[in-house]
């Protein structure tokens, strides 16, 4: 990744961890791109050159919280595999402050939207591929929303049995 390309991306975590921080202290549809632009200390300009939506501004920010779980946890896998759905637990588990603040603000599509773009950017193949990752992005993301809902209150080791039961039945 080049200079400029790190330098976007810390700006755009900026935007996100401004937006986060401005969602602790009022309802999701009343913070402004101003608010959040003069917390991360940018122009408003520098919000749409990045982000077309508040939305996007939270998936990227899941998607560079699992890139930095995955690297100091030495993870193989750049991306999320079926096989460290125990990790993918983990991760939610330990970035549940986020998931309750996007379901309080009734925004979870940004949370699956997330893991959509950390799932299936590996599946450029063939149809099957492609309708299998979606397939289990959903899945899981269906097993995230019961557990957000739950009030996270099975361990991820659990929730990671309870999936590879349901896929092995």
């Amino acid at each position: 990744m080049g200079q400029n390309a790190k330098a976007t991306d810390f700006l755009k975590e900026c935007m996100a961890d401004a937006l986060i921080q401005k969602m602790q202290e009022k309802p999701f549809e009343k913070v402004t791109v101003n608010e959040i632009a003069d917390l991360a200390g940018v122009n408003r300009s520098t919000w749409f050159r990045n982000f077309k939506t508040k939305n996007e501004a939270l998936s990227f920010k899941i998607v560079i919280l699992w890139n930095r779980y995955r690297n100091d946890h030495g993870l193989a896998s750049e991306k999320y595999t079926l096989d460290n759905a125990r990790d993918f637990f983990a991760f939610t588990y330990e970035n549940r402050f986020l998931l309750q603040l996007a379901y309080t603000a009734q925004i979870q599509s940004s949370i699956y939207d997330g893991f959509y773009q950390i799932m299936m950017s590996q599946y450029d193949g063939s149809a099957y591929e492609c309708y299998r990752g979606r397939f289990y992005s959903y899945a899981l993301f269906g097993l995230l929303d019961e557990w957000v809902k739950r009030n996270f209150s099975e361990s991820p080791a659990d929730l990671s049995t309870i999936f590879h039961k349901i896929i092995q039945s």
